[in-house]
């Protein structure tokens, strides 16, 4: 048996076992993963969002939570439509 043909056959044994694993349902760590990502994915923006907004309310005068109070809901906008967007990719 030729090198070449080892090669073949061992990268056939490969992709078999990569569609049976494609196959079977994630375990606990794999969904603890992905519920994590999912969750970052729309927490992040809103966290950022609040302290843009926080910070440029600070440099206008007076009390003011309009760029607060705008940028937080850009960001709950943002996180959902990221979160759609991760799971359109995944399935």
């Amino acid at each position: 048996m030729t090198d070449r043909q080892k090669l073949v056959e061992a990268t056939g044994r490969d992709i078999k076992r990569l569609e049976i694993r494609e196959r079977q349902p994630a375990g606990f760590v794999g969904m603890l993963f992905y519920g994590g990502t999912l969750g970052l994915l729309l927490v992040v923006p809103v966290v950022a969002g609040a302290y843009l907004g926080r910070w440029l309310d600070s440099l206008a005068a007076g009390y003011s939570v309009r760029w607060t109070v705008s940028l937080i809901v850009l960001g709950v906008l943002l996180g959902i439509y990221n979160v759609v967007r991760f799971i359109r990719e995944k399935t």
